[in-house]
């Protein structure tokens, strides 16, 4: 602050305030002194209200124009489309290996979802991975071969038995999944019938592995109440296998097999289901042997 002495005021002149002039402020003043003054005060707030407003409205013209704005992404692509497939980069040839499970149709038709029809704007990735939703594939492989190829190589899964639901035969894999329906040329796997079958299904399979002499003639296995196996020979034989305990009823089979053929006798069924008996219901000609033997057995 600077220090005025006592000449400063030589000219001074001694005035009532009350007869000082009250200057004139138009409304346009004083609202553009209250603007001024609300920025000095609320400038962050009031920089954080315009954007949203700002954004709001961005978001609804977007919102009102989005057809527009499909229509013209369309019409591009398309375009872009047909240039290419105009400048030799059609997809003129798509060549698939390694399936046996899988239907042409069915991959080509995943191939060919929004990829539209040249080679520089299909996906190989997304089209590799869309292929193994399919049931029958483990892994598949998606490649372009410039200018107008898509190779296709499939690994499928592996069917380890199969399933009888109904009229329908499925294939399953080794967690008891359906990975397709029976063809011909899997007529050696083993045959699982009844509702829930598949869930111990591969469980039996490897059980039997280890008894190839009891799998000569075995048409199928059925699954009784979900709680046990019947096999079925194709002879008409059906051995009942106990609800616990399969793999020692399996050794004791094989057992009589070896020593006795017994799967090869005139015997209609063979019960296991209790441990440590053996119940047996004989064949026609069987019954008549039986019963002619008792006839001449003399009386005591």
């Amino acid at each position: 602050m600077q220090q005025v002495g006592a000449q400063g005021f030589a000219d001074a002149q001694v005035v009532d305030p009350r007869r000082l002039p009250t200057p004139f402020r138009s409304g346009r003043r004083a609202l553009l002194v209250a603007a001024n003054h609300a920025w000095v005060l609320h400038k962050g707030l009031i920089v954080r209200i315009a954007g949203a407003v700002m954004a709001l409205l961005f978001i609804v013209g977007v919102f009102e124009a989005r057809d527009a704005f499909v229509s013209a992404g369309t019409t591009v692509y398309r375009f872009v489309q047909g240039e290419f497939a105009q400048a030799g980069f059609a997809i003129r040839a798509i060549e698939i290996s390694g399936q046996t499970l899988t239907a042409d149709r069915d991959i080509i038709t995943l191939l060919t979802v929004g990829t539209g029809n040249s080679t520089l704007t299909f996906d190989a990735q997304k089209a590799q991975a869309r292929l193994e939703w399919l049931r029958a594939v483990e892994s598949a492989t998606v490649r372009k071969v410039y200018p107008n190829k898509v190779i296709v190589s499939i690994v499928e899964k592996v069917p380890v038995a199969r399933w009888r639901v109904g009229d329908v035969t499925w294939l399953i894999d080794g967690r008891g999944q359906k990975i397709g329906t029976d063809i011909a040329s899997y007529t050696e796997l083993p045959l699982f019938i009844g509702e829930g079958a598949a869930d111990d299904s591969v469980a039996m399979a490897r059980a039997l592995d280890r008894h190839q002499e009891l799998k000569s003639g075995l048409a199928a296995l059925s699954r009784i109440g979900d709680r046990r196996w019947d096999l079925i020979y194709r002879n008409g034989l059906r051995v009942q296998l106990p609800e616990q305990g399969v793999a020692q009823a399996l050794d004791r089979l094989e057992m009589y097999q070896r020593d006795y053929r017994l799967l090869d006798r005139d015997v209609t069924q063979i019960d296991l289901r209790v441990p440590g008996l053996l119940a047996l219901r004989p064949g026609e000609l069987a019954a008549l042997q039986m019963a002619d033997s008792k006839k001449k057995k003399p009386k005591p």
